[in-house]
């Protein structure tokens, strides 16, 4: 039921603190993962040689179970050469994010009246601009591997990652005089939006297509944060990276074969507080 052996998943923003854990989750159940980032090559190499090493995945699919891909998410020329390189696509992990900082004493720029027209574009162009090119190029693939061009014989899903700013407003409170800009949130709504958009499209074409909505992530935030964004939570803690890999499987693998259009928040309680 929730097995992934053979299945090809590509994963945007991969090389990322989520996106590794994506990778592991999927390696982790026999699955086949391609990592697309912008990072540079040598850094993403390097990223796939830990997790062959933690992994043992040598095979004969190109060299191994797991590639790294230079892509950028914006460029539609950069997304289909990626695509064009593999036999078959069966998963996309759309992770790929552009989050402004809210430290060093710039966070002013995030406010509302200062925030700048570039940097809003740059964050709708990554996520939800993102989202929409990988989806549309991934799903041409997925159908053309079909007896039908209009229908993915092996069955595709789609798994976006969105945030639980896609349901509620940031609490400014906890950023210390620094501020999380508007735009990031409107994005990973537009994600979610998106999600329920494709899974009704794409359900008499046998692609699933849901989203999970992750919420304060720890990474060696400093203390004082934490402790306030805690506050915010049922569970008075960050989750551990680590607590997002049973839900991506879930929602990859046939366990989840008629659960499409959702989106998964999986927050410690957050959202109903």
């Amino acid at each position: 039921m929730f097995d992934l052996k053979d299945k090809v998943t590509l994963i945007t923003g991969g090389c990322g603190l989520l996106g590794i854990k994506h990778a592991e989750a999927i390696l982790e159940f026999g699955g086949k993962v391609i990592l697309t980032d912008v990072v540079s090559i040598d850094e993403g190499n390097k990223v796939v040689d830990r997790l062959e090493r933690k992994y043992n995945t040598h095979s004969e699919w190109i060299t191994d179970r797991v590639n790294f891909e230079w892509m950028d998410v914006t460029n539609e020329d950069s997304i289909q050469n990626v695509i064009d390189k593999y036999n078959k696509i069966d998963i996309l992990i759309n992770n790929a994010a552009w989050n402004p900082k809210v430290e060093d004493g710039m966070g002013w720029k995030n406010k509302f009246e200062h925030l700048e027209l570039k940097s809003w574009n740059k964050t709708i162009d990554v996520i939800l601009n993102g989202t929409f090119l990988c989806s549309k190029l991934v799903v041409k693939k997925m159908l053309s591997t079909g007896l039908e061009s209009e229908y993915c014989r092996e069955g595709g899903v789609i798994l976006n990652i969105a945030s639980d700013l896609s349901i509620i407003s940031p609490d400014q409170r906890i950023y210390d005089g620094e501020f999380k800009p508007a735009s990031y949130g409107v994005a990973k709504a537009g994600v979610v939006n998106l999600t329920k958009y494709l899974s009704t499209y794409l359900a008499k074409k046998n692609i699933r297509v849901n989203s999970l909505s992750p919420a304060g992530v720890y990474n060696n935030q400093p203390d004082e944060f934490v402790s306030k964004f805690s506050d915010l939570i049922p569970m008075d803690r960050m989750a551990k990276p680590d607590e997002y890999k049973g839900a991506v499987v879930f929602m990859c693998s046939d366990a989840s074969s008629f659960m499409t259009g959702h989106n998964l928040i999986i927050d410690g309680g957050r959202t109903i507080w």
